[in-house]
């Protein structure tokens, strides 16, 4: 089964539409390709990826399809497209002929409102994104997910991932209400949990203990065929590096099946990404 790291970026700054990432982001503040990543991915022996939108721009999605276009080991984008707008359906139309977009991410965590999934105009285009089979990566905080929760719920047919497990509060050990809503969100089978993104939740110089808790409940409640294991990089870089997460991952996920592991380090993100969209994942 092919390793595939289920959630990495790239960007150029001269782009400028990364709000976020300032000079003061210092070991990340710089310009990030897939000659940076490569490195990485032989390492950990992963032969595929999915590139994720770091840009709240339609430019951005363009560019990262143009990237995903020439480079094999892509082997589908994630990128983001204006829900706001009054014609958003009609632009997810329009990206979902380009057929290494496998999903869309508004940057949630970013919105001011914190009610925003909730608005009634979301669902004009996430209707068009389940026609497409457009996994709907949801780039959230703790406070949202009740919110998520419910929008899950309007939208039976749309595939959900839970990015970064909902960065739960891992730094200050505050996780208890973020367990029952995670509980909770792992009932509804329209949403699978993404393993990334948590070093960088962490209290500074983490070990993998740090980790344990919120690993194992989460495993708990979506079980292994529902989990899929991203880096996080270059972001992951301001809290240990792509290695030592990628070794702390698989230190955490040691005691399951080889079976299960195979699973959450390619096989759901094949199967939840890739099963009508994007590079095929079967070996010639």
């Amino acid at each position: 089964m092919m390793r595939i790291d289920a959630h990495h970026h790239v960007w150029t700054l001269a782009r400028a539409d990364y709000g976020w990432l300032t000079p003061e982001r210092g070991p990340i503040y710089r310009d990030f390709g897939l000659a940076d990543l490569a490195p990485h991915l032989a390492a950990a022996g992963i032969e595929g990826t999915i590139l994720v939108q770091a840009a709240p721009t339609e430019a951005e999605t363009a560019f990262l399809l143009d990237i995903a276009k020439g480079a094999e080991q892509v082997r589908g984008v994630v990128g983001w497209v204006d829900f706001d707008a009054a014609d958003a359906a009609a632009r997810i139309d329009a990206f979902a002929g380009r057929e290494l977009l496998v999903g869309l991410r508004p940057m949630v965590q970013d919105i001011a409102d914190d009610d925003w999934l909730l608005r009634p105009e979301l669902a004009a285009p996430l209707e068009a994104m389940a026609r497409h089979d457009l996994v709907f990566d949801a780039l959230v905080l703790p406070r949202h997910l009740p919110r998520l929760i419910q929008v899950v719920d309007r939208h039976p047919d749309l595939q959900f991932v839970l990015d970064h497990f909902g960065k739960p509060h891992l730094a200050t050990g505050d996780i208890a209400a973020w367990k029952d809503d995670i509980a909770s969100l792992a009932t509804r089978s329209n949403v699978v949990c993404k393993l990334s993104g948590l070093a960088t939740e962490a209290a500074p110089n983490w070990q993998v203990a740090d980790l344990g808790e919120a690993v194992d409940h989460a495993l708990a409640c979506f079980g292994p065929q529902r989990m899929l294991w991203g880096s996080d990089w270059p972001v992951v870089n301001l809290a240990g590096g792509y290695a030592h997460w990628f070794a702390a991952a698989e230190s955490l996920l040691a005691d399951l099946s080889s079976e299960a592991r195979a699973a959450i380090f390619g096989g759901n993100a094949a199967r939840i990404y890739l099963s009508s969209r994007g590079r095929p994942t079967s070996r010639k």
